[in-house]
């Protein structure tokens, strides 16, 4: 006998891609369990799955950035519960990170993937199943957006929650209205814009190296102290936080000055089923 989770929890994270780089993401998780049926005639209480699985999931994968040891591509070092890394992308683009270790998924494997995430995760948890489980099922999936969208990646300095952690990042649509009308050139210009970029803000830019071309952030937060170098042409820079409120009043007030004649409304997301909507005529 199966029991299923559909739609357990969406997981919002940053990950390592030999080829693409920094790149945010937004998945969706499920569950299928086999089993036997225990002395309360379930195979799991939907409760304890629920608290089991999405508890560890939103703990160990949401907003961290997800690392995979096994790649030739890394190089770390763990010390004093900190993380040292370095990343080669793209055969000649490199980004490194320090940072305090929970912002960090170190994953065995060497590419990171909806399948070897989830592999991983059943490891992890394998403790914490009951013994009438024969078999369980974690399955991760992008949503299915029919329209326009872009990975970021961003931190959040003066969130006091887990927004802080310099590389995390999001899967997200965008919406725009021009005067009342739905722009779908606009939303697909700049999810092009946006691809695999990383969102900074301003003030947390340290410098810029002219010889390297590497954009160096760092800001000390609740978590600690946090430090970030990536190829300037991965990221972005805005002059406010990087909350997507700001993205999404950053977005129009782009938009509205090159066209002043017109009203600019968008609707920026934030992962799933959340977001902001700023307008400006």
């Amino acid at each position: 006998m199966q029991l299923f989770v559909d739609n357990l929890t969406n997981v919002d994270f940053s990950y390592l891609d030999a080829k693409r780089g920094l790149v945010g993401e937004t998945w969706l998780a499920s569950a299928l369990l086999d089993g036997g049926l225990d002395a309360t005639s379930m195979i799991w209480d939907f409760g304890l799955v629920k608290k089991v699985l999405r508890n560890w999931l939103d703990d160990q994968l949401d907003h961290r950035l997800l690392v995979p040891t096994q790649s030739p591509n890394i190089t770390y070092m763990i010390a004093n519960e900190r993380i040292t890394l370095s990343w080669l992308f793209a055969k000649e683009q490199i980004l490194t990170m320090e940072a305090p270790l929970q912002a960090v998924a170190l994953i065995d494997t060497d590419e990171i993937n909806d399948h070897t995430v989830s592999q991983w995760s059943l490891q992890q948890l394998a403790n914490t199943f009951p013994d009438n489980l024969d078999h369980i099922q974690l399955t991760f999936e992008a949503e299915d957006i029919n329209g326009a969208y872009y990975h970021y990646s961003h931190g959040l300095k003066k969130h006091d929650g887990n927004c802080q952690r310099i590389a995390h990042g999001h899967r997200s649509r965008i919406q725009i209205w021009r005067n009342g009308e739905r722009d779908n050139n606009l939303e697909t210009n700049w999810a092009d814009r946006w691809a695999d970029i990383y969102i900074g803000s301003e003030e947390d830019l340290v410098s810029l190296d002219e010889t390297t071309q590497q954009m160096h952030f760092a800001y000390d937060a609740p978590q600690g102290h946090f430090k970030l170098s990536l190829p300037q042409d991965t990221c972005y820079m805005i002059s406010s936080d990087t909350t997507v409120e700001c993205i999404s009043a950053h977005i129009a007030n782009t938009l509205h000055d090159e066209d002043p004649s017109s009203s600019i409304t968008v609707k920026a997301f934030e992962g799933i089923h959340k977001g902001a909507i700023c307008e400006v005529r």
